[in-house]
């Protein structure tokens, strides 16, 4: 057990070397010389765990996944929301996930696929819709589908906005005030006013959200 014990604080710290040197320099210039000396393990080590630069790439990539909601809601629609709020918190405390949305959006990392986070994402958010209009939460002229894709396109926006801007410390009004204008547009009237979508309810899951 001790020794399973230690090949996961190994991996972990590879795994938050990787994230830091990535965010600073991006997927190209970052070398493994640098996450090895970060991390202060061996070659040996790091290889055993990712065989490859582009695997510990991916394994930053993998942070961003959708959280789950928490706790579950009657509402989708406010399950949607939350997942949302509990991913901008995030982007504030986890350099694994502020890693992760960088190395998504880097446009310089050739031969890396950058298409998990955003089609986790989208299926996530399909996933919550579909669910949303069975329970008659959502309009009759509505797509599930093509909610989700524009759901993701915006909510990716408003990340780079805020990261170029205040370093994500706007992220949560920008969301908010995302939300507000995508909502009424999609959402049945009864359920639009029962969602929470005030600052408040952010803090509240943020102190439900798992460190990363």
């Amino acid at each position: 057990m001790a020794k399973q014990d230690r090949a996961i604080r190994t991996r972990q710290a590879i795994l938050m070397a990787a994230a830091e040197t990535f965010e600073k320099h991006g997927y190209r210039a970052a070398t493994i010389t640098e996450i090895l000396r970060i991390a202060g393990v061996t070659k040996g080590a790091l290889y055993f765990h990712f065989p490859s630069k582009g695997e510990l790439a991916l394994g930053v990539l993998e942070a961003q996944e959708p959280p789950p909601p928490a706790p579950d809601q009657p509402l989708k629609l406010q399950e949607l929301v939350d997942m949302g709020m509990m991913f901008s918190h995030r982007l504030h405390t986890s350099l694994l996930t502020r890693a992760g949305v960088r190395l998504s959006m880097d446009q310089q990392a050739q031969g890396l696929d950058r298409t998990g986070p955003f089609l986790r994402w989208q299926q996530t958010t399909h996933d919550l819709l579909t669910h949303a209009k069975q329970n008659g939460e959502l309009l009759p002229h509505v797509n599930p589908m093509e909610t989700a894709d524009l759901y993701v396109a915006a909510f990716t926006g408003i990340q780079a906005v805020s990261q170029t801007l205040t370093n994500y410390r706007d992220l949560e009004q920008r969301y908010i005030a995302l939300q507000r204008h995508i909502l009424p547009s999609i959402a049945t009237p009864s359920i639009l006013t029962a969602l929470d979508l005030t600052p408040q309810r952010t803090t509240d899951l943020a102190r439900l959200a798992p460190a990363y």
